[in-house]
């Protein structure tokens, strides 16, 4: 069974990450929560960002405010693939610092960016991650977006009435 890492830079991006952790949920596939400073554990990121392979993850969700290294810093000793959440912190500049520092990385170190505070579609995006060789995983997510779907058509008719 795939596993996704969910870690963040400090416990007060935790209400941002728990949307991710509530979707994965959903999506009845295992989380590892952590907390892992890029700037106030190095070593700690460096050992989680080298063994997360060993231990059965299959992607990272990684979400961070401010300077927002950690993304980057797992992406470049993770083989594995790299979901970066930006999160609007108090020391942030409107998150925009946050986005920048997680898009803007260099050729060969991808990591996958969603919109600031957007846990939930990093969530879809490792679930989909996993579907794509599990067939279990992508029946529920082929349900999930069909289930988007029904939800405007219901409310287009509600208008209708």
């Amino acid at each position: 069974m795939s596993k996704v890492a969910i870690i963040m830079g400090s416990i007060s991006d935790m209400p941002v990450m728990q949307e991710a952790i509530d979707i994965l949920k959903g999506f009845d596939i295992e989380t590892e929560v952590d907390i892992v400073s890029a700037h106030r554990t190095p070593e700690k990121l460096f050992d989680f960002s080298k063994k997360a392979h060993t231990r059965g993850i299959s992607v990272i969700i990684a979400g961070a405010g401010g300077a927002a290294h950690l993304p980057g810093m797992v992406a470049s000793m993770s083989p594995l693939p790299v979901i970066g959440v930006p999160v609007k912190s108090s020391n942030s500049i409107d998150g925009w610092d946050s986005v920048l520092s997680i898009l803007q990385m260099p050729g060969g170190v991808p990591v996958a960016t969603v919109a600031l505070n957007g846990a939930k579609n990093a969530g879809i995006l490792a679930a989909q991650i996993i579907g794509s060789h599990d067939k279990c995983v992508l029946d529920k997510i082929i349900f999930y977006k069909e289930s988007l779907k029904e939800a405007v058509l219901n409310a287009s008719e509600g208008l209708k009435k």
